[in-house]
């Protein structure tokens, strides 16, 4: 039963963290920068994987996709490839949960389907670590850029799609951890219903071997007058 709840907890993690890096592509502030003149005269920048815009006071927003992939900075084109690596290996690793939880009807025997649920862990674990990468690449090249004295183009700070994809990287790197424990309860399970197998087949064996001996008593004589 114990195994079961953690497997539950362990899926609803891994799903949890998975839908907040797949919506970490879409969304919009991966880097934000915000110019502030006056009340009236506002701008605010931002960008993410696939374009830059920049937002007035009014509400009116300029997009600029980017032109070509191949003129592309090579961390972008890295985390773009890291990113959606990672929502390949959270939708792989989702179907791998369900058939590795003991909960379902489907995935063959215990031992089976705790092999499964620890598959399922380590590719949750694999997607987790690509987000991880992913937002830790990006942030890092804002953050080099913000320090540097010498940069003197537009500076960013950390948008919120950074926090969301590491939040949903650290719920599927603990999923997948607990996914994977579950073939060691499983093993540890089966070593003490095989101990206790084995000591009903000895003291079986040993009524077997004592009602196999024949009885060696000689019979006993009776006198003719002992019946009388």
């Amino acid at each position: 039963m114990a195994s079961t709840s953690a497997e539950i907890i362990a899926f609803l993690l891994t799903i949890s963290g998975w839908v907040l890096i797949s919506s970490t592509l879409p969304t919009d502030y991966w880097k934000v920068s915000t110019i502030d003149g006056t009340v009236i005269t506002t701008a605010t920048f931002w960008a993410n994987l696939w374009k830059t815009c920049v937002t007035d006071s009014t509400g009116v927003s300029n997009c600029k996709d980017f032109p070509s992939m191949l003129a592309l900075d090579g961390y972008i084109q890295a985390c773009r490839g890291l990113m959606i690596s990672a929502v390949c290996l959270g939708f792989f690793g989702a179907i791998f949960g369900l058939l590795g939880m003991k909960c379902t009807k489907v995935g063959g025997s215990d031992q089976t389907k705790a092999k499964i649920a620890c598959l399922a862990g380590l590719i949750f674990i694999l997607s987790g670590l690509c987000s991880m990468t992913s937002c830790s690449l990006y942030a890092n090249r804002i953050t080099s850029e913000f320090f540097d004295p010498s940069f003197v183009a537009q500076k960013y700070e950390l948008g919120a799609a950074l926090f969301i994809g590491w939040a949903g990287a650290s719920l599927c790197i603990i999923g997948g951890i607990i996914f994977c424990f579950s073939i060691a309860e499983n093993s540890n399970s089966a070593r003490r219903g095989y101990a206790y197998n084995g000591a009903t087949s000895v003291m079986s064996s040993r009524t077997k071997v004592h009602n196999s001996v024949p009885d060696k008593t000689p019979p006993k004589h009776f006198d003719k007058n002992a019946y009388v």
